[in-house]
């Protein structure tokens, strides 16, 4: 009986070698399990009876999760039930046969089981004596590290190394050789001749982008890689579209030895590309920004394919320039392969030197050259961030390098000479010193004094009874905010952050301090306050004070409880009802917001176009009454004899005005389009662009408008919102949106028109709410009576009745009861 135990034990064990090795160099392993898993085409053996060649059995122990609720969404979640835990160093150890560039996958989850939680451990993970992570503490999220090493040896190690006290645990585990030539042997620096060679570095992949809107899973990918859709990476102002030609990428065509190795076909079939169509004379860049770690280099690769058919059948110049960090990497030229003629996928690369990205930011932008020709085209397919290992051998942000410019020169004087001249120099800097000391001193008493005058007269101001547009001293502010206590940032974006703060009279407030390296500027800045200085109004946010003291930014407006429309509309828990706006709120907001917009477009001579209206833009207070807020794009409208105010496009990517973006030409119907796309977010309850949707439904206008035209409209309706909202209510509501977000300025209403609508529905409801309450018949049937007759396009008569004389009889019912 033991004999055969372990004869079935020792068959096991060949059976799950010889799967392994079935791929050449391949191997895929299920932590924990008992049990094999397949994902993808791939099976991911179990650890438990592998060969001690690989892992020892022995070491740690296994795991697996009793909630399988709590595990992470996706095809991946099979191989997140289980883990293998080390309370010691522990190594598994890979054979290898052939030499050449490795690929790991390594999957982490902490699960809470009833012996361990893994949200406790803190470990490292190194390969090839790379540290490629140091002290991991896990979130309560799932993680896939990727990373790519070229193995000269016959084999490799992956090592744990738990801290003290600590333990380390793993998922699953990939590793797998890359086809031949998927990466170079070197690379070329950006703004140098030098090279630099890749397969002394450990690699790891931060980004893989797929431009055209579109994500690639992992199993439309040859190597299970992921690639994500480019529109969360795209600038404010963008001019792109993206593009799909998926029959046109021929891999067979002009040589080159491009594959599906080195980029699936949709990746190279689509692409985000400039929208010159409407313009000849189009001079714009196509941007993406990304984060990354600075004190790395980093090996960036360009995929471009000529997808791009000429839809007007003449020969275009197609040649455009590359751009990282504003300096150029290269030159693309696919002018002979224009006019539908697909050449061979290819792709370029470049390392871009850790000297360059101390910031942490990369970004990535695409234009046309100097002689470009009319109609400019420019595009890219596919982009990827990979991170080099440093000096330290190190891929881990904790063991970033920066390079110190300043002893990059070595004295080559004599060791007599060297003294002689430290001890000169250090005679000559006391001396220097105490002059400076002695200088200083009597300038800061000069200032404390100057200083304390000035912080009693302002104080004497900030707390007169309007407490509006003064200029507050740095350091109120920074009483009021706890010094800036990240504890209190109610708001993130371009600019900066937003505090929540209390002043000493016990008064809230909100300050949005601009960071060094905003995108907001001084120019946003002073315009933000010259508007809210002059207008007043109680749908818009109004400005207390500002702050321009040691190079800050700082507005300071009055508080709004409730936080932002966008953040109770779909930015937030899927269980937090308590953020939930019923129809009426919704109706309510939106004619809130609109009375705002239309004060500015009305409330002066010219017209104040506010050019970011947006769900995010627009506040609401403790009794959710809306105000609309950020005014550091708004313009001045056109004078009385003129259209239009040519300016550059600026925003927010997904509410730009398609008009105003193509042409560049700005008018007040550039809000009314925006407010537009906000209408669509308040019926739909969801983003304007959501790259976790099916394809078809990522972009909202496109989705929700194909079914509107449809006449599908409750196929778009927030889930929350079915049965609490009429139909034929519904229904009007989208008819007037999509006036709103016609191609043409001219085809939109006014704010003035859309207001008069808004504030007709929202009356409409109330009277269906009135008459739910009391159940009286004839009123019930005079307000569904009106809800069929209104105009879209103005405030005249609606279907032969006045709409005054509608609100009349409302008011005359009303007062009758």
């Amino acid at each position: 009986m033991i004999n055969l135990k372990l004869l079935t034990l020792w068959v096991l064990t060949v059976l799950c070698s010889s799967h392994i090795s079935s791929a050449s160099d391949s191997f895929f392993i299920n932590c924990g399990s008992p049990e094999n898993a397949t994902l993808n085409n791939r099976t991911f053996v179990s650890d438990s009876n592998l060969p001690t060649e690989i892992v020892d059995s022995t070491q740690g122990i296994s795991l697996e999760t009793t909630d399988s609720n709590s595990l992470p969404s996706g095809d991946e979640s099979t191989l997140f039930e289980t883990a293998r835990v080390f309370s010691d160093e522990s190594t598994y150890k890979f054979p290898i046969k052939q030499h050449g560039w490795f690929l790991i996958r390594l999957y982490f989850f902490p699960f809470v089981s009833p012996s361990r939680d893994l949200t406790a451990a803190k470990f490292s993970v190194s390969a090839q004596n790379f540290t490629l992570i140091r002290d991991y503490k896990p979130s309560k999220t799932s993680l896939v590290k990727e990373y790519t090493l070229n193995i000269s040896t016959d084999h490799l190690s992956l090592e744990f190394r738990p801290k003290i006290d600590s333990f380390a645990f793993i998922n699953a585990v990939e590793v797998f050789k890359l086809p031949e030539n998927l990466l170079p042997e070197e690379a070329g620096l950006i703004a140098t001749q030098k090279n630099l060679k890749l397969r002394t570095h450990a690699i790891e992949t931060v980004s893989r982008i797929n431009m055209g809107n579109l994500s690639v899973t992992r199993d439309q990918d040859k190597l299970w890689r992921r690639w994500d859709s480019d529109s969360a990476f795209i600038g404010e102002a963008h001019f792109g579209m993206p593009v799909e030609n998926l029959k046109a990428v021929n891999f067979t065509a002009g040589g080159g030895g491009i594959t599906e190795d080195v980029a699936p076909v949709y990746v190279y079939g689509t692409a985000t590309r400039l929208n010159s169509e409407n313009n000849p004379n189009t001079n714009a860049n196509l941007t993406w920004n990304f984060r990354i770690e600075p004190g790395f280099d980093y090996f960036l690769r360009f995929h471009f394919c000529n997808i791009i058919v000429d839809p007007f059948g003449f020969e275009r110049q197609i040649s455009f320039d590359i751009y990282v960090n504003s300096e150029r990497v290269e030159t693309v030229d696919m002018t002979e392969v224009a006019n539908g003629t697909f050449g061979a996928p290819y792709f370029v690369y470049a390392v871009m030197q850790k000297e360059r990205s101390r910031e942490g930011a990369l970004n990535l932008s695409i234009g046309g050259v100097m002689d470009v020709s009319l109609y400019p085209v420019s595009f890219i397919n596919g982009f990827e961030i990979l991170k080099l290992s440093n000096e330290k051998r190190s891929l881990d942000v904790s063991d970033a390098v920066f390079s110190d410019s300043s002893s990059r020169g070595k004295s080559s004087n004599p060791r007599i000479g060297l003294i002689a001249g430290v001890s000169a120099a250090l005679c000559v800097g006391l001396v220097f010193c105490m002059v400076v000391f002695w200088c200083c001193v009597r300038r800061r008493r000069k200032m404390q004094s100057v200083h304390s005058r000035e912080v009693k007269q302002n104080e004497s101001l900030i707390f007169s009874s309007s407490k509006i547009g003064y200029r507050f001293p740095l350091g109120l502010i920074k009483e009021a905010t706890d010094d800036f206590d990240e504890r209190l940032v109610i708001g993130v974006g371009g600019f900066g952050k937003v505090y929540k703060g209390v002043l000493r009279d016990k008064t809230e407030i909100a300050a949005k301090r601009g960071a060094p390296q905003s995108r907001q500027g001084l120019a946003e800045f002073k315009t933000e306050i010259e508007m809210l200085s002059q207008f007043r109004h109680r749908h818009l946010v109004s400005l207390i004070g500002y702050c321009d003291e040691s190079s800050e930014m700082i507005i300071v407006y009055e508080f709004m409880e409730k936080g932002t429309l966008k953040s109770h509309l779909y930015d937030f828990d899927d269980d937090d009802d308590r953020k939930r706006l019923s129809w009426r709120q919704r109706l309510e907001i939106c004619v809130g917001a609109a009375r705002g917009l239309h004060y500015l477009h009305t409330g002066s001579a010219r017209a104040v176009i506010h050019r970011d209206v947006k769900s995010a833009n627009i506040l609401l207070d403790e009794s959710f009454m809306a105000k609309v807020a950020d005014f550091g794009l708004s313009k001045t409208g056109p004078d009385l004899d003129q259209t239009h105010v040519s300016t550059a496009v600026k925003g927010s990517f997904g509410y730009l005005d398609p008009e105003y973006l193509t042409r560049q030409q700005l008018t007040e119907k550039s809000d009314v389009y925006s407010f537009g796309v906000v209408m669509l977010e308040v019926i739909c309850g969801r983003a304007v662009i959501d790259p976790s949707l099916p394809r078809e439904e990522v972009n909202l206008i496109e989705w929700a408008m194909k079914l509107v035209k449809r006449g599908k409209v409750e196929e778009i309706l927030d889930p929350f919102l079915e049965g609490k909202v009429k139909s034929e209510e519904v229904k009007k509501y989208c008819e007037l949106t999509e006036k709103c977000l016609g191609q043409n300025g001219s085809e939109r209403p006014t704010m003035g028109d859309l207001l008069w609508n808004l504030e007709f529905l929202l009356q409409v409801q109330a009277k269906d709410e009135k008459a739910a309450m009391v159940d009286d018949d004839d009123l019930e049937a005079s307000v569904v009576g009106s809800t069929v007759q209104f105009s879209v396009n103005g405030v005249g008569d609606i279907a032969g009745v006045s709409m005054s004389k509608v609100f009349a009889q409302m008011v005359v019912r009303e007062e009758t009861r």
